[in-house]
């Protein structure tokens, strides 16, 4: 299993309307690096839902039921979705400021690449963030 964070603008689409539909295309990503990303998502793979903009918090857990396929959002087929379905919420949200004052955090994309809206996680920056929650 790989570990992935997602990142999504609230005023769009928050994680209370992912929690409202259980399960969700995660589609409209327009970047080379996050496509590569969810080219290599698998199913079972565990993603961190990241709310971003005002919010800056990593606030839930989901998980990969379909691999990439043809996002429906565009007519070019260079661009890809997958499926996600929500596991669980956070017992406390993970804002920015923490994981950026986490030393072994200060590595990961969304700390280095601020922009990138689909990243991997080791196993080990997954479970700290999840441990910053309980």
């Amino acid at each position: 299993m790989a570990y992935w964070l997602v990142k999504t603008d609230p005023d769009s689409y928050s994680w209370q309307d992912f929690l409202a539909e259980i399960e969700t295309d995660w589609d409209g990503v327009r970047n080379y690096q996050a496509r590569l990303n969810l080219l290599n998502m698998d199913i079972g793979d565990s993603i961190l839902v990241y709310e971003s903009q005002t919010v800056k918090s990593v606030v839930g857990i989901a998980e990969v039921t379909k691999k990439a396929y043809q996002d429906t959002t565009s007519m070019d087929d260079r661009w890809v979705a997958v499926r996600l379905k929500v596991n669980k919420s956070l017992n406390n949200p993970v804002t920015l400021a923490m994981i950026k004052s986490e030393p072994m955090l200060l590595n990961v994309a969304l700390v280095k690449q601020s922009r990138l809206s689909v990243m991997p996680l080791n196993d080990e920056e997954y479970h700290k963030i999840i441990s910053l929650s309980e």
